[in-house]
């Protein structure tokens, strides 16, 4: 999708405390609600300034009251409305982190889903990612700084049964994410980051069925989200399952393959690969 029907509407909102300010800004896409809302707060509380987006723009600004007042109608199935929002974000002091938290989730056998379905779900999960990170190294690339975070799933690295379509739109993320890293760093530019944080799907905002251990808290996953932003790495795997962590050594290696991949390309073709 290239249009959005509808004009993204951006809420200007009041800036934050400037003593508080000194990350710059961050958009959220997802935000209005669960884990999207649990990463916006959590950034917010370590000093970026946040767009929260959504596609309700009443939910979007609800949630984004007490993070500032500054929220965005964003549907991210549009690659001009996702680039609007990059280019606010940038008027706004410096886009400095673009997470990618919208999803779309459908579950029970494949058969059982129409196409339209299926099609909300790869827009939203894979066409939505790459809008999103597309219109933030629109931004960052020229400045040579910044972040995209991309929320992939468990499900990016592990196809489970009754989550077909979904795992294949995660996977398709992750490919995206780890290919675009890799042409980021072919192309010289090491201050621009791309992470995947791929949390188990058993996450809950719940109160009622916290304190278990067996299930991650929004609050966890937006924790580790925060983290991440100091220690970049290509991919990280929550669960609350022993072993299911050493996941992200497998996308690691498959980075480190896709750099050597490109190389043994680029030999073989006379003009080259142009990544810029």
């Amino acid at each position: 999708m290239t249009a959005n029907p509808a004009v993204t509407k951006i809420e200007p909102g009041p800036h934050s405390d400037p003593m508080t300010r000194h990350r710059g800004a961050a958009v959220v896409t997802g935000a209005a609600r669960g884990l999207g809302l649990a990463i916006a707060t959590a950034l917010h509380q370590v000093g970026y300034d946040v767009m929260v987006t959504d596609p309700d723009p009443d939910a979007a600004a609800a949630a984004a009251a007490p993070l500032g007042g500054w929220s965005a109608r964003l549907d991210v199935r549009y690659d001009q409305a996702c680039e609007v929002a990059a280019q606010r974000a940038a008027e706004r002091g410096g886009l400095a982190l673009w997470v990618n938290n919208a999803s779309a989730l459908a579950v029970g056998p494949l058969w059982t889903h129409d196409a339209g379905t299926r099609r909300r779900l790869m827009e939203t999960n894979a066409l939505g990612l790459m809008n999103g990170t597309l219109a933030a190294l629109s931004v960052m690339r020229p400045r040579g700084r910044g972040h995209i975070v991309n929320v992939v799933s468990l499900a990016g690295l592990v196809a489970a049964p009754g989550e077909t379509v979904y795992a294949a739109s995660k996977q398709a993320a992750l490919a995206f994410s780890l290919g675009t890293l890799a042409e980021l760093r072919a192309a010289g530019q090491r201050g621009v980051h791309i992470s995947c944080l791929c949390p188990e799907g058993d996450w809950t905002p719940n109160p009622q069925e916290r304190g278990s251990g067996a299930r991650l808290r929004t609050e966890h996953v937006a924790t580790r989200l925060v983290r991440l932003l100091d220690e970049p790495r290509p991919v990280v795997a929550m669960s609350r399952r022993s072993g299911v962590r050493m996941l992200d050594a497998f996308p690691r290696a498959s980075l480190s393959m896709a750099r050597l991949m490109l190389a043994v390309g680029q030999r073989r073709q006379p003009q080259g690969l142009s990544l810029r």
